[in-house]
């Protein structure tokens, strides 16, 4: 009796908390019909905060796998002054409010910020474009492939790294041939929760792109704007394509769950 009270406490915690809110959402957004939808999200508005959300997300996400790796291989396989300062620096995004976030770059890279005006007058203005976004997300979602991959690399070892050393192999052949392939499944989820990451991130990109309609809007930057103009049709259309892009990466993230189970890692 205990068992069936426990399971049924946590799916009603789910469904109060996740399911009935989101399946809210979906009702608002059709309530009218699928065609309200997608007039909703094709106005040249919808479409560029949409592209920009997948442009940012790409940079950021391909910036933070390089940087991941590297840094998992760095503080696995090595040992240097500042490792453990290092270990620590990789959870800050974990830690600190993505407002917090959003407001260190504008004092960084603001108009009069510590490199704003140097910036402003090479021609680069890094807040209130692109740019500033890009920063923001990698901030925020940074942690994710290191901590994937770290626990991979500690698993493994080092014998295979070494034999293929042994036989001759350079750096680059040990890592590509050897090394990758034992921690692709790693580097693959952790690329899918920073993706999730850097597409529903708010904070941060809020305070860093001005808000500029068709300009510098995301998403999620577009759906409280609109919600805010009480365009309720495409608040909810937009919020039903974040939703879909997260249930996605949901159901991504469970096909490596079990593709790693399946292969011990």
């Amino acid at each position: 009796m205990g068992r069936y009270a426990l399971r049924f406490g946590a799916l009603g915690y789910l469904l109060v908390l996740l399911v009935a809110p989101v399946g809210m959402v979906f009702y608002r957004a059709f309530e009218h019909g699928a065609s309200a939808v997608v007039n909703a999200l094709t106005t040249p508005e919808a479409l560029h905060a949409l592209w920009l959300t997948v442009e940012v997300t790409v940079i950021a996400v391909a910036c933070n796998t390089v940087f991941g790796v590297a840094c998992a291989i760095a503080l696995v396989r090595h040992r240097f002054p500042g490792r453990a300062i290092l270990d620590r620096l990789v959870d800050l995004p974990f830690a600190i409010s993505p407002v917090v976030v959003g407001l260190a770059l504008l004092l960084v890279y603001g108009q009069n910020g510590w490199f704003g005006n140097a910036l402003a007058g090479a021609g680069i203005q890094v807040i209130f474009s692109t740019p500033g976004i890009v920063l923001a997300t990698i901030f925020v979602s940074l942690p994710f492939v290191v901590r994937e991959v770290a626990p991979v690399l500690r698993e493994v070892g080092t014998e295979q790294e070494e034999a293929a050393r042994t036989l001759g192999a350079s750096g680059f052949q040990t890592f590509w041939r050897v090394t990758l392939p034992a921690i692709r499944p790693a580097v693959g989820y952790g690329i899918i929760l920073s993706t999730a990451r850097a597409l529903g991130e708010f904070g941060a990109v809020s305070v860093v792109s001005g808000k500029l309609q068709g300009r510098t809007e995301t998403l999620t930057v577009f759906v409280q704007d609109r919600f805010e103009g009480f365009d309720m049709t495409t608040a909810y259309a937009a919020g039903v394509l974040l939703a879909v892009l997260a249930i996605s990466v949901l159901l991504t993230m469970t096909f490596l769950d079990r593709k790693r189970v399946l292969h011990g890692y």
